[in-house]
C-alpha cells in the first residue's frame, strides 16, 4: 500500500496508516529534549471520520506512508481561506481550504507545484517538496557588531510562516527552508 518513512521525515500534507487508520499529517513539531531521545508530536486527522488526534511518535519509529492516488497541481492563489489549484494536466482548477490543508499553508506560493494526493476522489493532503523558497517580509535589521555571533533571530515569511535566521539574513532575501521542520536552511 506503501512505504515506510522514519517519524523525523513526516511532514505537514503527508498521508499515513497508523493502527489501520488513514490519517492525515496536519502539523508536526520534532522534539529534541536535551539528553533525550528525540521524538515527533504530530496532530492528525482520521480520514474516515475526520476527527483530529494529537499522537507522539518517537524519532526512530517507523511509519507506514499511504501512497494514494497523487496528481500534480500548481498551487495559484488564494481567496482568504481558499486556496485554489490547477491540474498540471487537464488545466482544470480545484480548491482546498485552510482546515483542510493545514500547516501546508505555510509552504504555498504561487506557481509552486505540489502533488495532492487523492484518497476515494477526494483531495486530502499535499505532498510538499523537501525544501521551498520563501521570502523574508519581516525581520530586525542587522547590527554590525553582532555578524560575528551565531545568535538567530526570528523572520516572518511571505506566506506567514516563522523561522529563525541567521544575523545577515534581512527583509526583502529568499531562503531555502526545509518543510519537513520549518527551518532556515540557506539564503539563495
Amino acid at each position: 500500500m506503501g512505504d515506510t518513512v522514519k517519524a523525523t521525515q513526516l511532514r505537514p500534507g503527508m498521508v499515513i496508516q497508523h493502527e489501520g487508520q488513514l490519517y492525515t499529517v496536519f502539523s508536526v513539531d520534532h522534539r529534541t529534549p536535551g539528553n533525550k531521545r528525540g521524538s515527533m508530536q504530530t496532530r492528525m486527522k482520521n480520514l474516515r471520520n475526520g476527527t483530529m488526534m494529537d499522537y507522539r511518535f518517537r524519532a526512530e519509529e517507523f511509519v507506514d506512508r499511504a501512497i494514494l492516488d497523487e496528481v500534480e497541481f500548481e498551487y495559484l492563489y488564494n481567496e482568504a481561506d481558499d486556496f485554489h489549484f490547477m491540474n498540471s494536466e487537464t488545466y482544470e482548477q480545484m480548491q482546498m481550504t485552510r482546515d483542510e490543508l493545514g500547516e501546508t499553508v505555510y509552504y504555498l506560493i504561487p506557481n509552486t507545484v505540489v502533488k495532492i494526493e487523492f484518497f476515494e476522489g477526494k483531495a486530502i493532503g499535499v505532498d510538499l517538496p523537501d525544501t521551498i523558497d520563501l521570502k523574508v517580509v519581516d525581520t530586525e535589521p542587522t547590527l554590525q557588531k553582532a555578524t560575528a555571533s551565531a545568535v538567530m533571530k526570528p523572520a516572518k515569511l511571505e506566506t506567514g510562516l516563522m523561522v529563525n535566521v541567521p544575523p545577515f539574513v534581512n527583509n526583502g532575501d529568499t531562503i531555502k527552508v526545509d518543510t519537513s521542520e520549518a527551518r532556515y536552511v540557506q539564503r539563495v
